[in-house]
């Protein structure tokens, strides 16, 4: 909501607006943000975390034209080592963050790290990474799809990204109970609050799903709408019998999910 962002930012005149989350489904205004951040005297730092895989990959708008300051995980949709970047192209600002690095916060550098961040930054220049970009985002299209045709609702009405929340309020399941009932099943995904929610941040109304891990691993469109309902599958069995579940269709997708990952080994040929 662009108007209440200008809102709260003319009343607050706050020095810092940052941009950034970590269930949001949908592309990010980053100009609109900076038009904001400039009408204020503030700087903008978009924290791309989630999406800095699919930014690398051309799938998602980039931040870079707009943000002061740009921070990023490497280990989500980038695809590297659990790791992290700071970006900027104000001197100023870069002299201020080298030095609160270090000598400021950190000792020696983990090397072994830096190597891998140097990897991961090589594979997102190739041809593939953009393709592999491009896919995550049919796929999280195709499964969010596929949980709205089982009856789930998709918050925001869908994604431009690679994820998803998906509001399970109408199946009167909470998102604490959905997780361990997909747990058994393996089909791994986390509890998450969803807008406005009534419920307890340890118990939730959500689920948060994502198709990095499946898109790298070769899941297409089709291997995304069956896992959107063998998600569903699960979900109706926890509506009709509670937290427990239902043990009989957890034991069915857990074999289809197996025999999934089968057809997909993580290192081909082992």
């Amino acid at each position: 909501d662009m108007e209440q962002v200008e809102r709260l930012a003319q009343e607050h005149k706050p020095k810092l607006i940052i941009a950034g989350g970590t269930a949001y489904s949908r592309h990010w205004d980053f100009e609109k943000f900076r038009a904001i951040a400039d009408s204020v005297g503030a700087y903008l730092m978009v924290d791309m975390s989630h999406f800095s895989g699919l930014v690398a990959g051309g799938a998602h708008p980039s931040p870079f034209p707009h943000a002061h300051v740009v921070t990023s995980t490497t280990h989500k949709s980038l695809r590297g080592p659990r790791s992290g970047i700071v970006l900027t192209n104000d001197e100023t600002i870069a002299k201020k963050v080298n030095s609160a690095v270090f000598p400021g916060m950190q000792g020696g550098p983990l090397v072994h790290v830096i190597a891998a961040k140097a990897v991961a930054f090589g594979e997102a220049l190739r041809p593939e990474f953009r393709d592999y970009a491009a896919r995550i985002v049919d796929n999280a299209r195709a499964l969010a799809t596929s949980l709205e045709d089982a009856g789930l609702r998709i918050v925001s009405g869908g994604t431009d990204n690679h994820l998803m929340l998906v509001d399970l309020t109408a199946k009167d399941v909470t998102g604490k109970a959905a997780e361990k009932g997909l747990d058994r099943a393996w089909l791994t995904c986390n509890k998450n609050g969803i807008p406005f929610d009534t419920r307890s941040p340890f118990v939730t109304s959500g689920v948060r799903l994502g198709t990095p891990a499946g898109t790298t691993r070769g899941f297409g469109v089709e291997e995304f709408r069956k896992i959107g309902a063998l998600i569903a599958e699960v979900v109706d069995g926890m509506a009709r019998n509670g937290d427990e579940g239902d043990g009989q269709v957890e034991e069915r997708v857990r074999a289809q999910v197996e025999e999934l990952c089968g057809a997909f080994p993580v290192y081909p040929g082992m």
